[in-house]
């Protein structure tokens, strides 16, 4: 009798040691209460509460969650009522103020996060709600997360999943697109004819400068050309000059004769001429002939250093032998 009773004694013990024995999992702390009233945090592994005195109140998720926020219609503040969702992650800091400070977390993160939704969305236009949902996603963040402060809670991000806009708004912002894209086009195809325009301008004005600039150069190496030739004719009119001066009418006869023979060539060598008529003057071509052979031999006569030849007789003039003297009688 006495060893069954020691032996439900020895059960009894174990049984309340067992119970007192708290086993808290990695990600997760457990709020203990001690005839009600919360008294400490049981850490993950190993922790000793007496049963009956103590006793496990909440277990609190440690680790980062999401909770989904439900579609819902919002009016912006130019009136247009679009639909939107969302998700919400947070991370319970301290289990205490999560487990006691609400009464149902998930419900009231929920409904604090869809109205403040609601505020942050209907103070914009709809294009801005469309276009800047980081904006939204910031605003949001900071509202959310400074409410649910007091309730141990810290709201790490907050994103809009979707904003649909209803269907004739939608068809009204794709033919704005379209007329948009189209009025780019527009401008483009202006601004390339533009510039074409121009090119083509810029490049008949650098021709036309070019060309004159061509025309003034050879207007200069024309100048210069005849420059030079009246130069050299000046020259060789003044050898001329020099020869008849020093040579006496010989030179004369010679270049006479050197012109004469140049225009009875011309004569032969016109492709339009089929018939070569020579003036009466052609006669006398051998008298010029003889001319340029008397020159030679005066020339001839002076490097071998002769003596001159005596004056004409007073009152007797020489008469120039040439292929316009008329001919001896």
């Amino acid at each position: 009798m006495i060893v069954g009773v020691i032996a439900a004694l020895v059960l009894l013990v174990l049984l309340y040691l067992f119970m007192s024995v708290k086993i808290v999992t990695q990600g997760h702390q457990y709020t203990i209460e001690h005839f009600g009233r919360f008294t400490a945090v049981a850490r993950p592994g190993f922790n000793f509460y007496p049963a009956f005195f103590y006793r496990v109140g909440r277990k609190v998720n440690m680790m980062e969650q999401v909770i989904d926020i439900p579609g819902q219609e919002i009016i912006t503040r130019d009136n247009a009522m679009v639909s939107t969702d969302g998700v919400v992650f947070f991370q319970v800091l301290d289990p205490a103020k999560a487990a006691y400070e609400v009464s149902d977390l998930y419900v009231a993160l929920q409904q604090i996060t869809t109205t403040n939704l609601r505020t942050v969305m209907g103070s914009m236009d709809l294009d801005e709600t469309l276009s800047k949902r980081d904006e939204i996603n910031a605003r949001l963040l900071g509202v959310v997360d400074h409410a649910t402060n007091p309730w141990g809670v810290k709201i790490t991000r907050v994103e809009i999943k979707d904003i649909r806009p209803p269907a004739d708004i939608v068809n009204a912002m794709g033919r704005q697109m379209k007329a948009e894209r189209e009025k780019r086009a527009n401008i483009l195809e202006a601004e390339g004819a533009r510039a074409s325009e121009i090119l083509r301008a810029e490049g008949q004005k650098q021709a036309r400068i070019l060309e004159a600039e061509g025309r003034r150069e050879s207007a200069f190496r024309d100048s210069e050309a005849r420059e030079r030739a009246a130069e050299a004719e000046a020259k060789a009119t003044q050898v001329v000059s020099d020869a008849i001066e020093a040579g006496g009418t010989q030179a004369i006869n010679y270049f006479i004769a050197q012109k004469y023979v140049e225009a009875v060539g011309k004569f032969a060598t016109s492709p339009n001429a089929k018939t070569i008529l020579f003036p009466v003057e052609a006669t006398q071509l051998i008298g010029t002939l003889g001319g340029i052979g008397q020159l030679a031999k005066e020339a001839l006569s002076e490097t071998k250093a002769t003596p001159p030849a005596a004056a004409p007789a007073p009152g007797v003039r020489e008469r120039p032998v040439g292929p316009f003297e008329p001919p001896a009688r």
